[in-house]
């Protein structure tokens, strides 16, 4: 079971949310962070490799913030997320929808997820600014870009 934190995020700056080790390797956390002031579900994700990925929280086939708890696979490499609702399997580098499912989102939502920018410095995992849904990056272990 993860445990969510929450922390306020300075608008445009990495601010921190929880010490690497707090994450458990390939299972989910939800965290609250403040984006423009505005607070925001996030689901942060560690990897093997250390690298920490992190989407919204809402998945956008049912609405519900539930993402976090979703199944971590991949698919040819790709680090990815399966809705633990409706089974939508999403890149957790791009945020971008790779199975529908046969479902369609709920209105007001695209398919894909934001992603939003991590690094881990000094141990501490640090979250920032959005990326648009399905165009996000992954970032390894020293916040650098993938």
């Amino acid at each position: 079971m993860s445990a969510a934190v929450s922390t306020a995020v300075p608008t445009a700056e990495l601010a921190p949310v929880c010490p690497l080790t707090s994450l458990a390797v390939e299972r989910g956390a939800a965290a609250l962070v403040a984006v423009d002031g505005t607070p925001v579900q996030v689901a942060l994700f560690r990897l093997h490799d250390d690298a920490v990925l992190a989407v919204q929280q809402a998945d956008p086939f049912s609405g519900a913030n539930v993402l976090a708890r979703g199944l971590v696979g991949t698919r040819s490499g790709e680090p990815t997320v399966a809705s633990p609702v409706y089974k939508q399997v999403f890149s957790l580098r791009t945020g971008r929808c790779l199975e529908t499912m046969g479902y369609q989102p709920v209105a007001g939502h695209g398919p894909d997820l934001t992603t939003y920018e991590v690094a881990v410095r000094d141990g501490v995992v640090h979250v920032g600014a959005p990326h648009a849904p399905g165009h996000g990056t992954g970032h390894d272990a020293a916040g650098e870009t993938a």
